[in-house]
């Protein structure tokens, strides 16, 4: 089966067309340096060519008020190749939680993309992450300087980007759910928290305060961000993950 993998060669896509092309899928990595540029739709159909599914994992570049934007240029953009080319399932990456955080202009961005998706004219799968090991140290200097890193309390339950990778890959190569699969990290943390613990790990002295209006994360009511029941659990923990 050919899958097309918008964002193919990022920290998520690439690892996505690892898997799928060592399950025997023909996975092809789409990005502006093979040609594809999602937000003018240039090379988008041609991608697309016998495709039977194809997976949007591009990103906008910024978290602010411009992020609407993008995600309805590049959905509108990517709805309409795929419809011509005859593609019969859309899938993306989103957030857990993300209908529940308002006061995020990203976030509210990424609910806008969900809800072109399900109001297009393809079947479709929309599988929500909790937020990636990878960027926790990006987190932790939003708020830091030489001698003090100042985090919030929220709970996060962080996963790794390879257990993303894996689980955007096995709905890809399933039917379409119609629908939301949640993802998430064995193992729940409060933010400032999880700061302490990768400091440490990384020997680095700095000492974590609780602030409660700290960086972006204060904008987040109470422990939404965390897995419902229904997620699905990876298996890599973060202290493990640290420890490698």
């Amino acid at each position: 089966m050919k899958i097309a993998v918008l964002g193919g060669t990022g920290l998520i896509g690439s690892q996505v067309v690892k898997i799928l092309q060592t399950a025997g899928h023909e996975a092809v990595p789409l990005s502006p340096s093979t040609g594809v540029d999602l937000l003018t739709g240039q090379g988008l159909s041609d991608a697309l060519k016998g495709a039977e599914v194809v997976v949007n994992l591009t990103n906008s570049p910024t978290f602010d008020d411009a992020s609407p934007a993008f995600f309805q240029t590049t959905m509108d953009n990517l709805l309409a190749a795929a419809q011509r080319e005859g593609v019969r399932h859309a899938v993306i990456l989103s957030i857990v939680g993300v209908d529940l955080v308002p006061d995020l202009a990203y976030y509210r961005a990424k609910v806008l993309q969900e809800d072109i998706l399900k109001a297009g004219p393809l079947p479709y799968s929309i599988v929500r992450a909790t937020q990636f090991f990878e960027f926790i140290d990006a987190v932790i200097s939003w708020t830091a300087d030489e001698s003090t890193v100042r985090l919030p309390s929220n709970p996060l339950q962080p996963i790794a980007a390879a257990d993303v990778a894996q689980a955007v890959a096995d709905v890809s190569m399933g039917a379409p759910l119609q629908g939301v699969r949640n993802i998430a990290g064995p193992d729940v943390f409060p933010l400032d928290e999880l700061g302490r613990i990768t400091l440490a790990a990384r020997g680095d002295a700095r000492n974590v305060v609780t602030d409660d209006t700290a960086g972006m994360f204060a904008a987040v009511p109470g422990d939404v961000l965390i897995a419902n029941n229904d997620a699905v659990i990876a298996p890599t923990a973060y202290r493990e993950w640290l420890g490698r």
